[in-house]
């Protein structure tokens, strides 16, 4: 079992130190979703919430997330992000995924940023439609595949690192 980075040999928490490592291309996706009734999603594909286009507005906070992520994630470090995208699928009637792509090229990884632009993007179509579905649901947020740095590629699935 990997150590954990985030703490000292005292037990406390410390922003690691990135410095003697060298930059490299980083990329990392992430994907969640929004279950829900079908009501709603028909309603979101028509453009027929009140409060607007629901994908529009989740893409543009996913990235704004992405971008304000170690504001959030206390020992996270600020990156220069080159590229952040956020996409959606519907799935069946009730369920919309969320896929959030976080490249740049640095000293650390953008898992964090894409794990934030996926949240944040759920949680916006959440906040613009739980007036007509109260009962929706966030599920599954989960990084699917990094890429870059030290430990290599992982992909979901494949159990692989390096």
């Amino acid at each position: 079992m990997p150590e954990l980075t985030h703490v000292n040999a005292a037990g406390e928490a410390r922003m690691v130190d990135v410095s003697p490592k060298g930059e490299t291309e980083r990329e990392a996706v992430a994907s969640g979703g929004v279950r829900m009734l079908p009501a709603t999603q028909a309603k979101i594909k028509q453009m027929s919430i009140k409060k607007g286009d629901v994908l529009s507005v989740a893409r543009i906070a996913g990235i704004m997330a992405a971008k304000k992520t170690p504001e959030l994630i206390p020992l996270c470090h600020t990156l220069l992000l080159e590229e952040v995208t956020v996409n959606f699928d519907f799935i069946g009637e009730d369920y919309i995924k969320v896929v959030s792509t976080v490249k740049c090229t640095g000293k650390t990884g953008v898992e964090m940023e894409a794990l934030t632009a996926a949240s944040v993007s759920c949680l916006t179509i959440y906040d613009m439609c739980k007036a007509i579905d109260r009962g929706m649901t966030i599920e599954g947020v989960r990084l699917e595949k990094k890429s870059g740095g030290k430990s290599g590629t992982y992909i979901r699935g494949e159990n692989t690192v390096g």
